[in-house]
Parts: structure tokens; C-alpha cells; sequence
């Protein structure tokens, strides 16, 4: 099957340009639109593998640690992210507990993972094995990811509890609002630049078998 990576069409209107290189903070916006085509990245591989390592760690204490700390008459409870999902299964509201699930643990989780694993790769230049279905998978879990959502239903819920009970934020809590940031710098950024630095090495792998 034939590809053409050095094209781009508009999400818009449809309009087919050829993939220019950019750079650092460059933008290619479409003739017609004006809609924005593609970004230039301003993190290299490395840095970015970095930012990644450290979302994975980040991703890790928002899951372990408590998000809130509840107390009422002497008697004291915490909740984590998992606990709050596992939570929402028992009731009335448990339909919604897979998409929250998906959503606030397993999306980030995939995203961080994949990530992680075609940039180890791509720092030397070469494609991790399945790179392709990774990169469709990047592209299709970015809008379901949805963490920000979470840190802001958290903090709705502490204020509410707050009236009745005695609510104190948990290391979970800084750590999902950290781990907010670096999955907006993670995994929003244009990913297809990534085809173009490891294009040489495959070519080359193809040419000495």
C-alpha cells in the first residue's frame, strides 16, 4: 500500500499541501481557511522522552496517593482515583463508571505508555516495532483523555463536602493537577514529525535486508 507522508490535507476544507519543514514554534496554516495544518514541535526527542518518564511517575502518585483525606466524628477515610471510579459502579450512577475509568486511568495510561515507547525508539532514529498502530492509537485516544475534567470534579466535590464534613486535599490531588500539565504537553503536540526522523533509519533497514 502506497503512502504519502509528505502530504497534508485540512481538516476543514479538505485541501491538499505538501508537508513542509517548520521551525521550532512555526505554524502552516491552509491558504483557504486559515485552519492550522501542523505545529512545529519545540521539543526534541529527548526532551520529550524526559516529559514522558516523568508523566509516567507523575501518572503513578496520582493513582497510589489519596486524592482527599475525609474526616467526620472521629473517623477517617481517603479516596484515590481508583477508589472514586470503583466507587461510581455501585448505584445508580454506574453506567458512567467505565467512561470515567477510560477517561481518568486507562486513556492517560496508554498515552503515556505508547508514547514512552515510540519515543525510546525515535531517539536513535529508528521505529519501535508496531509504530504505526502506535501512532493511529495516539491520535485516536487524544480526545477521550480527559484528566483536567477529573481535577475539576474533584475540586467541586471538595467544596461541597467541606460544608458537612472535614476535607483535606491528598498528594493525589497535586499530583493529577501536575500530571494535568504534562499530558497537555505530552500529547497534544503533532506527532507526524515522528514518521519524518525515523523514515531515513527504516529505509536503510529495508535496504540491507
Amino acid at each position: 500500500m502506497k503512502t504519502y507522508r509528505h502530504l497534508v490535507a485540512c481538516e476543514h476544507c479538505d485541501s491538499i499541501y505538501t508537508r513542509a519543514p517548520l521551525a521550532a514554534g512555526q505554524v502552516a496554516r491552509c491558504e483557504r481557511c486559515d485552519a492550522i495544518l501542523y505545529r512545529a514541535s519545540r521539543l526534541d526527542v529527548d526532551r520529550w522522552l524526559a516529559l514522558t518518564i516523568a508523566a509516567a511517575i507523575v501518572f503513578v502518585m496520582a493513582n497510589v496517593c489519596p486524592v482527599i483525606y475525609i474526616s467526620f466524628k472521629g473517623l477517617h477515610n481517603e479516596a484515590t482515583l481508583w477508589a472514586s471510579a470503583a466507587a461510581l459502579a455501585h448505584g445508580p450512577a454506574a453506567p458512567i463508571s467505565v467512561p470515567t475509568a477510560m477517561s481518568i486511568i486507562i486513556v492517560p495510561f496508554l498515552q503515556i505508555s505508547l508514547l514512552g515507547w515510540v519515543l525510546s525508539y525515535a531517539r536513535f532514529g529508528k521505529r519501535a516495532p508496531g509504530f504505526e498502530r502506535a501512532m493511529r492509537m495516539l491520535v485516536a485516544l487524544r480526545p477521550w483523555s480527559m484528566v483536567e475534567v477529573c481535577l475539576l470534579g474533584i475540586l467541586v466535590a471538595v467544596i461541597k463536602l467541606s460544608g458537612f464534613l472535614q476535607v483535606a486535599p491528598g498528594a493525589g490531588i497535586w499530583a493529577t493537577a501536575l500530571l494535568m500539565i504534562l499530558l497537555t504537553i505530552i500529547a497534544n503536540r503533532d506527532i507526524h514529525w515522528l514518521w519524518d526522523i525515523t523514515e531515513p533509519a527504516r529505509a536503510a533497514e529495508e535496504a540491507r535486508a
